[in-house]
């Protein structure tokens, strides 16, 4: 019996100490540019700060908690240049894979009338480009002016709170940002608002919005923020999402208003997607939007800087907590995304230049 109970206790030791890991490998979003803390000394650099956090008297409890940041910031390359022929390489890589530029949006090009799309989510589902949906589509890509300068891929992770990241987001050429978020009530100076494209996941369409089968005026209302920037919607993952997309399009058209302009995402362009970055060590059920907005970006931009792309529940270099999002604490679906193994990518594409 004392056997029995002392394996089981060991068993019990083994599980607390794994749902630690996963709690801290999996708490939010990811960033691979790492602000300060409000109450950093600006001047200070990144290995100034990260120099102090070594210095930083924690409990026994904190240290391990804080172990895997520490190793993961060790390894961050704080003093960046930009490698030019390894950033083409990528580059030449991703287009010749996905090719963003004419293939990342559904367009009466790449989607002739008559076509099958095949939805990227569900490959049994094939929807026919009939003329109604033909005459929804852009006729050319949105992207034919690419590559910009420079691009901020904006990330919703609780690292942007009290950042100070606005005016270096906005100060960007091209401006991405994921899922809709707020941009106004003092979140201006951490996020800015400057923004060329927006994705909405549609679990904000169902369940902030009630899928846009009632009112839908808050829904056109709270876009504007975004002015005329591209609004990115999943149409063609799921089945369910085809009907809420259009919704959200027919709603922008029907108000009548200044809003941003809606597009679709191109299955065609997710599949090619995640077959990269399988081929890259990522194998997950869906790629978070956030590592999609970030390849996206490297097709179309010269320059590329991610904010708020941090992922986990502690800030690196104060050791506060912070919220999964900047604007709040609700968690993540670590059941379709591996972030861990996403911000692994990034954090080599970052050391590589």
């Amino acid at each position: 019996m004392m056997r029995f109970l002392l394996k089981l206790l060991s068993i019990l030791i083994a599980l607390l100490f794994s749902s630690l890991l996963w709690h801290y490998f999996t708490n939010s979003d990811a960033a691979l540019y790492i602000p300060p803390s409000i109450n950093q000394n600006p001047a200070k650099s990144n290995d100034a700060a990260a120099s102090d956090l070594q210095n930083v008297k924690q409990k026994p409890a904190n240290r391990k908690k804080n172990a895997i940041i520490d190793k993961l910031l060790t390894s961050y390359s704080t003093s960046w240049i930009k490698q030019e022929k390894n950033f083409q390489t990528y580059r030449s890589l991703l287009s010749k894979s996905c090719n963003a530029i004419s293939n990342a949006v559904v367009t009466q090009v790449n989607s002739p009338l008559g076509a099958n799309i095949t939805y990227d989510a569900d490959k049994k589902k094939i929807m026919k480009v009939n003329p109604d949906l033909f005459g929804l589509f852009p006729k050319d890509s949105p992207f034919e002016n690419a590559p910009w300068d420079t691009c901020s891929v904006v990330g919703n992770g609780g690292i942007l709170a009290n950042s100070s990241c606005g005016k270096q987001i906005d100060s960007a050429s091209y401006v991405i940002r994921c899922n809709l978020p707020p941009l106004r009530n003092g979140h201006e100076g951490d996020t800015g608002s400057k923004t060329n494209l927006v994705t909405a996941n549609p679990s904000i369409l169902f369940e902030k919005y009630r899928a846009l089968n009632e009112k839908r005026r808050k829904f056109v209302e709270d876009v504007q923020i975004y002015e005329d920037a591209l609004l990115m919607l999943p149409a063609f993952s799921y089945r369910q999402n085809t009907a809420v997309s259009l919704r959200a399009l027919y709603s922008l058209e029907d108000f009548r208003t200044p809003g941003p302009r809606p597009v679709f995402a191109n299955p065609e362009y997710l599949s090619n997607l995640a077959a990269f970055w399988r081929g890259q060590g990522i194998h997950s059920y869906r790629l978070s939007t956030g590592i999609m907005m970030a390849s996206l970006a490297l097709e179309l931009c010269n320059n590329v800087h991610l904010y708020g792309f941090w992922p986990f529940g502690t800030h690196p270099y104060t050791g506060q907590q912070l919220t999964n999002h900047y604007y709040d604490n609700r968690p993540a679906n670590n059941r379709v995304h591996t972030m861990p193994a996403e911000f692994e990518a990034l954090l080599n594409l970052h050391n590589k230049g």
